[in-house]
């Protein structure tokens, strides 16, 4: 039988109704310089002709893997990019990052650890760790066992500020791959692979190498490609894949009345996503609502454009492709 996110024990519904809930008390805090965009992936606030635009996310329940095999080193890359990718769809360059650990008991070899990945994921964001916090509260995590968040603070003038308002019909839609499962569906994800060192420790001539390593590894950082795109060609939107997969996130990045016509033979899907979709029987439509099935983020653009812009992100050492194009419509996506 199929298994689902809800059964993994994810309610998206109840993610819904809390947002809508929340939004009320957070909006009465607003004053003048708050900037709202619809669909946004960070938070924008203005300060004159400049705007901050912040994230904070965590690594979430990918850290079980972490926590069996015993390598925290690695993490931290993920708690930063879920973080700075973000900030970086609005065109801004992170300045600086806060993580936040939180364990039962702290071992201090295990904190260091931690932090050298987050460190280097600041490296690879171009962004200064400058400060933090470690919480030990004895009795409330399990013994072993930590979570992980942490807070970027992007900067961009207001004229180079990227929202979706400037995506057109017939522009196109480029794909910057991820590096595997990222730090989103874990919890699905775990459901269907046991996170057992000796399971995680199995070698998989599918994915050639043990399914711990595949799982653990590091979320990629597209900051500095990103930013160096920018600067070369004319981006219109730009979406992190990330909790939702495809369905919630793309339509982030196109207004009303278009829509994103994604092509699903176009997109390079990761062997790790049709081994979780074959362990549990998932439909196809399912796994791109949950997984970002091998795209990390997407770059909307004039399609006269999409050439150079693969060829620039294609020298960083990122794989790009273009996986469909803007249509007028107001599904918001459509994969066909």
């Amino acid at each position: 039988m199929p298994v689902t996110y809800e059964e993994a024990g994810v309610s998206v519904e109840a993610g819904y109704e809390a947002v809508r809930r929340m939004k009320a008390y957070a909006e009465a805090t607003f004053d003048s310089n708050v900037l709202q965009s619809l669909g946004s992936f960070g938070g924008m606030y203005a300060l004159g002709e400049q705007v901050l635009v912040s994230g904070t996310d965590g690594v979430g329940t990918k850290l079980k893997a972490a926590f069996a095999l015993e390598k925290h080193d690695t993490v931290g890359i993920d708690c930063v990019a879920m973080c700075a990718n973000d900030v970086v769809c609005h065109g801004a360059r992170p300045l600086f990052f806060l993580d936040y650990v939180a364990t039962g008991k702290l071992v201090p070899e295990v904190a260091a650890s931690i932090v050298k990945g987050v460190a280097d994921g600041c490296s690879q964001a171009g962004c200064a760790l400058i400060g933090g916090e470690t919480a030990e509260m004895p009795g409330f995590y399990p013994v072993g066992e930590y979570d992980l968040a942490g807070f970027c603070v992007g900067l961009v003038d207001k004229t180079k500020l990227i929202d979706n308002t400037r995506v057109k019909a017939g522009d196109a839609i480029v794909a910057l791959a991820s590096s595997g499962v990222h730090s989103n569906g874990f919890s699905l994800v775990r459901k269907l692979v046991s996170m057992e060192k000796t399971k995680l420790d199995e070698y998989s001539a599918e994915l050639g190498k043990t399914i711990g390593e595949a799982l653990l590894t590091p979320t990629n950082i597209y900051v500095k490609p990103v930013l160096a795109l920018i600067d070369a060609v004319e981006v219109h939107s730009i979406a992190h894949i990330t909790g939702g997969g495809f369905y919630e996130n793309i339509p982030r990045s196109i207004p009303k009345g278009l829509t994103a016509k994604i092509e699903k033979e176009a997109v390079r899907v990761l062997p790790i996503f049709r081994l979780l979709q074959k362990l549990g029987e998932l439909e196809e439509q399912h796994m791109f609502n949950t997984f970002n099935m091998g795209v990390g983020m997407t770059i909307t653009l004039p399609k006269g454009e999409a050439d150079k812009a693969i060829a620039l992100l294609s020298a960083f050492g990122h794989t790009a492709y273009p996986i469909g194009e803007v249509v007028p419509g107001d599904a918001g996506i459509e994969l066909c």
